[in-house]
């Protein structure tokens, strides 16, 4: 029977996350699986991954193999490292004692990265409201001025108006007299 490590499909249209299941490569898609080895949701930012590596590890050592995408992902989660410095422990070429060295120091690094991407993103996003705030304060600053320059005109032409009704009311009582 073929196994294979792949994803399994929930959620609505446009907003789905997958389950990673063990199951036989003839089986459909959403069907019968052997096992569920944890989940990934793309929606995230970073995407979110559980996944129980030790037992995909025992998979993989017993012949299963993952799709693409489920091979990227054992990937990000350092199971196929694990895998390969196992290959090296059992061929001598390291002790175990080494390989959990290698393996520590590149989950360390990995974790560094993910926490460097999630700061990033944290401090794009204030950097995003802080712009917002300062074009909303530009906006309201330039419809106060306007709103001001408005007033200033209306009160000049209001102002204007008075000082020509009054010209106007002084010369009317002169023609009057004359008349």
């Amino acid at each position: 029977m073929a196994v294979k490590i792949r994803l399994q499909r929930h959620g609505k249209k446009n907003f789905a996350f997958f389950d990673i299941v063990v199951a036989d490569s003839r089986a459909p898609r959403n069907g019968r699986n052997i096992e569920q080895l944890g989940s990934y949701n793309p929606n995230t930012n970073p995407a979110t991954i559980v996944l129980n590596g030790d037992r995909a590890l025992a998979w993989l050592n017993v012949g299963a193999e993952p799709t693409l995408t489920a091979r990227r992902i054992l990937s990000y989660e350092g199971v196929l490292l694990r895998k390969h410095l196992q290959g090296g422990v059992a061929k001598g070429a390291l002790t175990q004692e080494q390989a959990d060295q290698k393996f520590a120091a590149w989950l360390s690094q990995r974790d560094a990265k993910i926490e460097a991407k999630k700061a990033g993103l944290s401090k794009e996003a204030a950097a995003k409201a802080a712009a917002a705030v300062e074009a909303e304060a530009k906006v309201n600053q330039e419809r106060a001025e306007a709103l001001a320059k408005r007033k200033a005109e209306a009160e000049e032409a209001a102002r204007a108006a008075a000082e020509a009704a009054a010209a106007e009311a002084a010369e009317a009582p002169a023609e009057n007299v004359e008349a």
